[in-house]
């Protein structure tokens, strides 16, 4: 069985693709499988006279990058038919990445380089594997989009990258453009953590594009997880049309990201309808329709981890109508199990496990005394990081995380409570990360033990160091106080900055606040100061800066996208906060309060109850 193979060239002057017909034909004539012999035959000899024979690739420190001059493992002249790596049960996906993962992916090397084997699932004709446009070609790109009747672009790079430029923007910001004879209009941006979509209007006649612009893969490597690409690519096949031709996916050379794109599609297709995956074949098999499909050993690695995330945990998203009959569920008890539904989805959540040997700063010995909780310390991918005082090099470290929001990367500051001697670190940190808005959902003092320094003026001004903070204004609401500050740092010439301090009353150590209704109006009132002020980082914290500030960060990012999408998913939100810094969202009664929160707030606005 040979797969056909389809290749358009639409210009001289550089633009080539793909198209990737994913079915397998049985009627192929003999004369066509001797030639594509021939021709994978005169490729491998061409690449070994070019010097590119190594069977492994470069990686410097551990990271790659999808470049077209990066030696890549060659597919093999004939398939094997003995197939050393099979299709996978989907039971058995976790206990075979754990044993392949062991010894620094010893096992996912080995398997990578090989590259033998052929079989996988299929679709025909789905997609179109292009190069990010050049500037010369950008007008050719869209002559293929109008011919070839395409409705989604899947674009998985930056425009640039390491200040080298991996694709040119080939859409207009707003208006309308034309690209040789096809008029392009922006109908409409919608700008998220992961991604970005983009609507454009084709006039030749009117045609809708939908372009899908993944932004948080980063410059070199494979995203730090796969939730982000999975909730995109549900996104993209939701959008698109069943009329449209084939999907046009793009990176640069539109090779490695692109084809990591393409099988994590097609094996999640595989896994649904057959309950297995066949990584290892689908990628040999797309190789040779286009050659260095999937670049590197590390996106080898994140497909998997992709298809391991998707088994684990499955689809969490819900629409808001269709909460309550979740709900119901999860208040039902678990067949065979002492359980209820809330509990066993929280108990998921364990399969996060704290990474103690990323906290490198936070354990340094002169750092330890800065930490309130032992077990509650940043990571080093995310800490915050604070000027060095002159003459003390350890003067960089401050407990607390940058946490990602719903539209926005570090749209939170997760902060624990300053301690007497941070507090100059805390208001350094404000300062230097220029957070006008602090959210305090702690009182000083609880059950008898200090939780928080108080870190602001009763009165007049307080110094801390070379900050000065003086008060301007306090106001009791129903369920929180609002503080204006002054905050000046003598070091610096320009200033002051003001910041509106939140502080929240009615959480408990232990507990959880009575209804919802406080915090849905504290977190309305942050994000109206917010779009005042510019939308610089949301320092919240608690006393430890987990439990209750978790909870915070995971209902404002629930809520602004029930908001905008009527699509809520509490699970995934939470587990990606605790990816983010351990414990957040600290127990079982923190994880049914966000919703219950989530419920009452749809309740109160009929906008939401009578979604349809």
């Amino acid at each position: 069985m040979t797969v056909w193979l389809l290749c358009s060239s639409l210009s001289s002057s550089g633009t080539f693709c793909l198209q990737l017909s994913l079915s397998l034909s049985l009627s192929l004539s003999l004369s066509l499988s001797l030639s594509l012999s021939l021709s994978l035959s005169l490729r491998f000899k061409k690449y070994k006279q070019a010097g590119n024979h190594s069977n492994s690739f470069r990686l410097s420190n551990g990271r790659a990058d999808d470049t077209e001059m990066q030696t890549m493992p060659l597919l093999a002249r004939s398939p094997s038919t003995n197939r050393k790596y099979p299709p996978l049960p989907v039971d058995k996906l976790e206990e075979e990445m754990n044993r392949r993962m062991a010894d620094d992916n010893k096992l996912f090397r080995e398997e990578f380089n090989v590259r033998h084997g052929c079989g996988g699932y299929q679709e025909k004709n789905k997609f179109i594997a292009a190069q990010g446009p050049k500037e010369e070609t950008v007008n050719d790109f869209w002559r293929m989009i109008w011919e070839q009747n395409t409705a989604t672009i899947v674009m998985v790079t930056n425009l640039k990258e390491r200040k080298e430029c991996k694709c040119a923007q080939y859409w207009p910001d707003q208006g309308c453009w034309t690209y040789g004879s096809i008029r392009v209009s922006v109908e409409d941006v919608m700008v998220l953590v992961d991604y970005t979509i983009r609507k454009f209007c084709i006039q030749q006649p009117q045609r809708l594009v939908t372009q899908f612009h993944f932004t948080s893969w980063p410059d070199f490597g494979v995203p730090f997880t796969p939730i982000g690409m999975l909730k995109f690519l549900k996104k993209v096949k939701a959008c698109n049309p069943q009329y449209a031709g084939p999907i046009v996916v793009h990176c640069s050379a539109g090779v490695g990201r692109t084809g990591t794109f393409i099988v994590i599609d097609a094996m999640l297709d595989m896994m649904a309808a057959e309950k297995k995956v066949d990584v290892f074949g689908f990628v040999t098999r797309i190789r040779a329709q286009r050659c260095q499909m999937v670049q590197t050993d590390m996106q080898y690695v994140f497909i998997f981890q992709a298809l391991l995330e998707h088994y684990l945990y499955g689809d969490t998203e819900l629409e808001v109508t269709s909460l309550e009959s979740h709900l119901a569920k999860l208040y039902a008890p678990c067949p065979g199990s002492s359980c209820g539904g809330m509990e066993a989805e929280f108990k998921k959540l364990t399969s996060v496990k704290i990474q103690n040997d990323k906290m490198r700063t936070g354990n340094l010995p002169a750092n330890m005394k800065k930490n309130r909780v032992l077990q509650i310390i940043p990571y080093e991918f995310n800490r915050v990081i604070i000027p060095v005082k002159r003459g003390d090099e350890n003067t960089d470290y401050v407990n607390a995380s940058f946490i990602d929001g719903y539209r926005q990367k570090d749209a939170y500051i997760a902060s624990q409570g300053p301690l007497p001697h941070t507090l100059e670190d805390f208001w350094r940190m404000i300062w230097e990360w220029r957070s006008c808005s602090i959210v305090m959902l702690t009182e000083l003092e609880e059950r008898g033990q200090e939780k928080c320094t108080q870190y602001w003026p009763s009165e007049g001004t307080l110094v801390c160091g070379d900050m000065a903070i003086e008060l301007k204004r306090e106001e009791e609401n129903e369920s929180y106080t609002v503080r204006d500050l002054l905050v000046t740092n003598n070091r610096v010439a320009h200033g002051p900055d003001t910041v509106r301090q939140f502080h929240f009353h009615g959480w408990p150590e232990v507990g959880i606040p009575a209804d919802g209704k406080g915090m849905i109006n504290i977190i309305a009132a942050v994000q109206r100061q917010q779009q005042q002020s510019g939308n610089h980082p949301i320092t919240v914290h608690c006393s430890a800066g987990a439990g209750r500030t978790g909870t915070f960060c995971a209902l404002s990012t629930v809520l602004e996208r029930v908001k905008a999408e009527g699509i809520l998913d509490v699970f995934q939100t939470v587990k990606s906060l605790r990816l983010q810094r351990p414990h957040m969202v600290q127990t079982l009664e923190q994880y049914e309060f966000c919703y219950k929160v989530v419920q009452e707030y749809i309740d109160a606005f009929s906008d939401y109850a009578n979604f349809k």
